[in-house]
């Protein structure tokens, strides 16, 4: 076996000579073996080992009785120990997670602690074949995402150096025996046995049945997770690119928005790993009840021919999808953002959230030719002072040549402006209410007259991100 394993090193380059090695070591047979047989190359690769082994407070004398056991074997072996204790029920009861996840956030909290503390090159843990089979058997049942069945890594970044598992080339009964050959008596943890936890029942109920079939699945395994790591990994990278090619972050950091038809034109592969980056970047942690149903709807809605739709995704996240675009973003955002309602002071300036500016003034002057972002009224033809706000249910208005009046919702439709920006598109009114302006879209009815002597008011429109 150890000629095996030091083969499978060499060939994913696991380990330099001249290395501090911390050994994740509970007591069992697997940790045991990988500690004993990194101990039988110590001298020729000149490594500095200490060995780290955790109580998690779940299991009760027991639990410590496997960190004494660990103990007198470094002492025994001469290798440094460093034990501790982590009260995984109370961090349980704190962040509402369960036993499986509590145990490994501290655990891998602790281990990068003591990777800084040692300046560590790598963590070294004893995952096996076996463990690589039942990985991936579990990711089969529960995930319906291909970048879930990359199984476990040989090697990953991690605090100061790498996290290695020198033992996925081997079995589970190749490590027992080394450890019968080795007159190495392992502490067994009793809830392995428990099949109430989802990888005990596949290694007690269905690994065996595929061992029939192929005894050497292991190998075939290991391969396969390999192979699919490094697909994943080119394919990752190119939707990363994808993402900075096609999406914009919206103006205050919280949301996404792309071009529908630019996204549609990738690779479906790339667009499905698009839209797992996008919920990477937007959510601090995803919801345990997002699925494949919510992608099934993702893509469904670049499909929908309708002008404007939107979805509910977990935790008040809103896919909205406004003519050729879709925008992501947290409800609670259009709220924070959306209102205005303030008074224009003449002269003076106001300053809008999007960074955009309204500045008033006075002029005798009436410019020849406006842009869309220029507003002239005769100062005693409306009632001041001008007010400016964000759209009301109902609000309509009027300009010259139009029958009647429109409805300001109707307006922003014609003009494909996605809804997002309507809740806090800026319009302009005078003190009776009636909408002047819909800045920068749409100028109401021209009131321009004026008694000779009198004064006009300009508003100019500085564009920020609306």
């Amino acid at each position: 076996m150890q000629n095996k394993i030091i083969t499978f090193m060499k060939q994913h380059h696991l380990m330099k000579k001249n290395s501090t090695v911390l050994v994740g070591v509970s007591g069992g047979p697997d940790s045991m073996a990988l500690l004993h047989f990194l101990c039988s190359i110590r001298q020729e690769w000149h490594l500095e080992l200490v060995a780290l082994s955790i109580d998690h407070q779940l299991r009760g004398e027991e639990a410590k009785e496997d960190l004494d056991y660990v103990q007198k074997k470094c002492e025994q072996w001469g290798v440094k120990f460093v034990g501790t204790s982590l009260n995984v029920p109370a961090y349980m009861q704190e962040r509402q997670i369960g036993t499986q996840v509590a145990a490994r956030e501290l655990r891998y909290q602790f281990f990068e602690k003591q990777m800084d503390l040692f300046k560590a090159d790598y963590l070294a843990l004893g995952h096996h074949g076996d463990d690589q089979i039942e990985t991936l058997l579990m990711r089969l049942v529960r995930s319906a995402t291909s970048s879930a069945f990359s199984g476990i890594p040989v090697k990953r970044n991690f605090a100061s150096g790498l996290i290695i598992r020198p033992f996925l080339c081997v079995t589970k009964a190749a490590i027992e025996a080394y450890c019968d050959h080795n007159k190495i008596i392992p502490q067994i943890d009793p809830t392995n046995y428990e099949t109430n936890y989802t990888r005990n029942y596949f290694r007690k109920y269905v690994l065996p049945l595929l061992k029939t079939q192929n005894n050497n699945i292991h190998t075939t395994i290991q391969q396969l997770s390999e192979s699919l790591q490094e697909d994943e990994t080119f394919l990752q990278d190119a939707a990363t690119n994808m993402f900075n090619h096609v999406c914009e972050w919206t103006e205050d950091g919280e949301g996404i928005s792309f071009e529908i038809d630019l996204f549609k034109s990738y690779p479906h592969a790339l667009q499905r790993r698009a839209y797992h980056l996008i919920l990477n970047y937007l959510y601090d942690k995803k919801p345990g009840n997002l699925s494949y149903v919510h992608e099934s709807h993702f893509f469904a809605l670049l499909e929908n021919e309708k002008g404007n739709s939107q979805i509910d995704f977990p935790s008040n996240l809103k896919l909205e999808k406004s003519y050729h675009k879709l925008i992501i973003y947290f409800k609670d955002q259009e709220s924070q953002t959306s209102s205005i309602k303030k008074t224009i002071n003449l002269p003076g300036k106001v300053n809008l959230q999007n960074g955009s500016k309204i500045i008033a003034s006075y002029t005798n002057i009436l410019p020849e030719k406006q842009d869309e972002n220029i507003y002239i009224c005769a100062a005693d033809r409306i009632t001041l002072p001008l007010h400016i706000r964000t759209r009301r249910a109902g609000d309509r208005m009027s300009w010259k040549g139009l029958k009647g009046s429109k409805k300001v919702k109707d307006i922003f439709i014609d003009a494909k402006i996605p809804r997002i920006k309507r809740e806090k598109w800026p319009l302009i009114t005078d003190n009776k209410g009636e909408i002047l302006w819909l800045v920068g879209l749409k100028k109401g009815e021209p009131k321009l007259k004026t008694e000779e002597g009198s004064s006009y008011i300009q508003l100019n429109y500085q564009k920020g991100n609306m």
